[in-house]
């Protein structure tokens, strides 16, 4: 079932996506060569509470960690560790909070110094799509909209879509109805309602579509062990069109970063 949040509700939501959003710019100004991903674990997690807020991965299903740090070929819930991330990297972060008893949940994927064309091209088409998903997340149309608007997008460039790996409803609870995939049929799904607040998240593989799972029962990697990409937002549909509760307006000032992307997603300007 759908849960319609208030005005008021939409607006603790959003407190609680940047919380998100500025550990994630935090984090943009730490990652280099050399830097484990257990550093910006806890670097996350000391963000995250001195912003009131609580970890919202931690402990969730038994997750050990505040972040799910994915690597180069891991395409999300990959468990941060001691291994120092190298030139030529990239690693998608997916960071949660809790705030006013709701989460913020949103993605990125960071380039760790120079990257291949080829992989920068997929980081850019894949948060492109983000975008063209978020666009068909408006008043009469349906999950399968938005699925169908991302699927295309980013086959038409030879990728990837996963399948077992989809969005989803956010709001009290990290998982709400409904789910969100990144791909399907126009008209098909469950239909937006005015109020509902959703992740929206491309997980796009540069190669084969298939995935598997490692042992540790939470890694998820691409078959052909190519490069993946993922970016996440946080999205209210406010008088039958999408507003953005969270920003990676905190990733582009740290990285000093200028774009324009998300300034049709806001009824009012983002004061940072």
């Amino acid at each position: 079932m759908i849960i319609p949040k208030t005005s008021e509700e939409i607006e603790l939501m959003r407190e609680a996506a940047l919380v998100v959003s500025k550990t994630l710019g935090v984090l943009a100004k730490e990652l280099k060569p050399g830097v484990t991903t257990l550093y910006l674990d806890s670097l996350a997690e000391t963000c995250i509470r001195d912003h009131g807020a609580v970890p919202g991965f931690l402990g969730l299903y038994d997750f050990p960690n505040t972040l799910c740090m994915s690597p180069n070929a891991q395409v999300v819930h990959g468990i941060p560790n001691d291994t120092p991330l190298q030139e030529g990297d990239i690693i998608s972060i997916d960071c949660g909070a809790i705030k006013n008893g709701f989460y913020g949940d949103h993605a990125y994927t960071f380039e760790v110094g120079e990257v291949t064309p080829e992989v920068k091209k997929l980081l850019r088409v894949t948060k492109e799509s983000l975008y063209v998903g978020i666009r068909e997340f408006k008043a009469g149309n349906r999950t399968g909209d938005v699925g169908y608007a991302i699927q295309q997008y980013c086959e038409a460039h030879g990728y990837g879509v996963v399948r077992e790996l989809v969005g989803h409803g956010l709001g009290r609870k990290m998982h709400e109805d409904p789910e969100m995939p990144n791909y399907g049929r126009r008209g098909r799904g469950k239909k937006f309602i005015e109020g509902m607040t959703v992740a929206i998240e491309p997980m796009i593989n540069l190669g084969t579509k298939r995935i598997e799972q490692l042992q540790d029962g939470w890694t998820i990697l691409t078959h052909d062990r190519k490069p993946s990409a993922h970016f996440e937002h946080n999205v209210a549909l406010v008088e039958g069109k999408p507003e953005l509760l969270s920003t990676f307006a905190y990733i582009y000032e740290a990285l000093g970063i200028e774009s324009d992307e998300e300034d049709e997603f806001r009824q009012k300007a983002l004061v940072l």
